[in-house]
Formats: structure tokens, C-alpha cells, sequence
């Protein structure tokens, strides 16, 4: 064959690299005058280039070196947080011994604890109650700690979730610490304080075990208040779905009733009530949560106006209507504070 009429494609090759860049030589057909695009590149996608980006690789000692960094932090928060509680800890203990002295003077008793030994005294007020109010303080940091730990291992599009997951964990855990202070704790304590009224039985009530089942109710309540964050992530996580959940509500429901009945420090319908009622409604509070998550991931929005025109507003009537009836018919008067209607 002439050699005029052969095609060789002969690569113009330019390449240089020093410390920093290189520049791939680029294939050209002389005989054609013409650049050859470049072959394939043999990457990722753009997709999975976006969700790799930034997902840290460690090793199994590096999983535990972080492990240990993150603890000394969760405990050096709660050290701060504990030496804070420490200064105010007889203004808090006066507010801890409250509902006690409510109960035992609505019941018609002498409203005063007992200390059994001498170092009950210090152990209770200086040592347990400081520690239980450092743990609701530093409840934001030790969250925080434990998404720093986990995040690593997530995706940049999870790992938006860091703000909302504090806020919202922590402000459930404080809530339902609240909840349990104001409402739960005091309701039970006047049952169990009451039981014995009738056949001359007065309560002697050690401080020890009176901040046992206060920080056990507290805790136990501020722990349940979770449920919408756990329920979240285990959507989040693709492990369940809100269809399955809410077609298996009525097994959630037997287990909280069956919960709440064990957290529970009385075993009256009532109580078991106030504690199972909210802890119902966090569940589909966490369904509804991760309802809206798979619709973004769907690309859908939410109806909100729909929402609030159909369930909102109903819901706000229905309220008004209840505090109506209860204030004109049923001799009830609003307060100001806990809780709220009086008879």
C-alpha cells in the first residue's frame, strides 16, 4: 500500500507532570486533521463520585482511638456540667423535694423527708442530684459527640441531619425530663404516698429513696421521649418504613402500653395513661417524621396547606370546644400555670 494512502494515527504526545500536575497527551489522526476524543474514563459516576465524596475510610484501631477521643469528651463535658450543678445544688433540691411536700401536704400529712444516716444527706443532694441535672445539660454535647463519632461512615446527604439530630434529641430528652418533673412524677407520687391513708398508715419517706424514684421516673421518661429520633433513623436507614409501621401500629402500641405500665411508679389505669398516651403520639410523631423523608427521597413535597386545613384546624377547634364546654358547664377556671384548668 503507498505510503500516501496509509492512515497512521500517531499520538502528538505532550505530556509533562511535575509535582503538582500532568497533562495526558491527546491522540490526533494526521492524515484526517482531525483530534480523536479521549477514550472513557474508567471512574465512578458523577453520582457515586458525590456520595463517596468525603466518606472517611478508617481502620478498625483508628474506629477505636476515635471511640476513646469522643468519650473523654462526653466526660469532659459532663464533668463541667457537674461541677455548674454543684453550686446550685440546694436551690435544686428544694425544687426536687417539691413534689413531696404537695403530696404529703394535700394528703394531710407532715410534708418532710427524713435522712437515715449521716452521709445519706451529702450523697443525695451533692453527689446523685448534681449528676442527674449534669446529664440533662450536658445532654446537647454528649449527642453531639455521639454524630461526630458516626458521621464518618454517612453520606454528605445524611450528614446534613447533624443540626436537626442534636436539637431535636436533646430537646425531646430535656422534654421529656419536664414532662416527668411536672406531670408523670408528681400524679404517681401521690397515689403511692395515699395508699395507705385510709387505714392510719403515714409515710416516713427517706431522701435516698425519694431521689431513686425521681431520677429513675426522669430518666426513664426522658429516655421514652426518643422514640421519634429511633424511629427516624431506622427509616433513614432503610431498615423499616412508615407503611410498615403504621400497619403494625397496633403491636407498638401493646408494647409502649406494656412499657409505660413498668416505667409507670403506680398501677392505676390513670397513670399508666399519662405516661402511655404521649408516648403513643411520639410514635406517629417519628412515622410522620420519616414519612417526609421518603418523600423527599421520592422527590415529592409535602402537603402542608392540605395539612393543616384538614388536621390542623379541626384539631384547634376541637381544643376550643373542650376548654369551652370544661370552663361553662363543667365549673372548671384557667390558670396561668400546671395545670392550666382547675376545678
Amino acid at each position: 500500500m503507498p505510503e500516501e494512502e496509509s492512515k497512521s494515527i500517531v499520538p502528538d504526545v505532550s505530556a509533562y507532570q511535575d509535582d503538582h500536575h500532568a497533562v495526558i497527551a491527546t491522540p490526533v489522526d494526521h492524515a484526517a486533521g482531525a483530534v480523536l476524543p479521549p477514550p472513557p474514563s474508567s471512574g465512578s459516576s458523577a453520582d457515586d463520585d458525590d456520595d463517596d465524596d468525603g466518606m472517611l475510610r478508617m481502620s478498625f484501631l483508628e474506629h477505636l482511638e476515635e471511640l476513646r477521643s469522643r468519650l473523654l469528651k462526653c466526660l469532659a463535658g459532663l464533668g463541667i456540667a457537674f461541677a455548674v450543678a454543684l453550686i446550685f445544688a440546694p436551690q435544686m433540691w428544694i425544687l426536687v423535694q417539691q413534689p413531696a411536700e404537695v403530696a404529703l401536704r394535700e394528703l394531710g400529712f407532715q410534708p418532710r423527708l427524713i435522712q437515715q444516716s449521716p452521709i445519706d444527706g451529702f450523697m443525695t443532694i451533692y453527689v446523685k442530684l448534681p449528676l442527674l441535672a449534669s446529664i440533662f445539660m450536658a445532654s446537647p454535647w454528649i449527642l453531639w459527640q455521639i454524630w461526630s463519632f458516626v458521621a464518618p461512615g454517612l453520606y454528605i446527604r445524611e450528614r446534613r441531619f447533624a443540626g436537626p439530630f442534636v436539637l431535636t434529641s436533646a430537646g425531646l430528652f430535656i422534654t421529656g425530663g419536664l414532662f416527668a418533673y411536672f406531670v408523670a412524677f408528681r400524679f404517681g407520687l401521690k397515689f403511692l404516698l395515699g395508699v395507705g391513708k385510709d387505714i392510719k398508715v403515714e409515710p416516713l419517706i427517706s431522701i435516698v429513696e425519694y431521689l431513686d424514684l425521681f431520677i429513675n421516673v426522669t430518666l426513664g421518661v426522658g429516655i421514652v421521649f426518643e422514640i421519634p429520633i429511633l424511629i427516624f433513623f431506622l427509616i433513614m436507614l432503610r431498615i423499616t418504613t412508615p407503611k410498615f409501621l403504621v400497619e403494625n401500629s397496633r403491636y407498638a402500641i401493646l408494647g409502649i402500653v406494656i412499657v409505660a405500665a413498668v416505667v409507670t411508679p403506680t398501677p392505676d389505669v390513670v397513670n399508666l395513661m399519662i405516661f402511655s398516651l404521649p408516648m403513643i403520639l411520639l410514635y406517629f410523631v417519628g412515622i410522620f417524621a420519616g414519612w417526609i423523608l421518603t418523600l423527599q427521597r421520592d422527590g415529592r413535597s409535602f402537603p402542608w396547606g392540605k395539612m393543616l386545613l384538614f388536621v390542623g384546624l379541626p384539631l384547634l377547634l376541637t381544643g376550643g370546644i373542650t376548654i369551652w364546654l370544661m370552663v361553662a358547664k363543667f365549673g372548671y377556671r384557667l390558670l396561668t400555670t400546671w395545670p392550666f384548668l382547675i376545678k
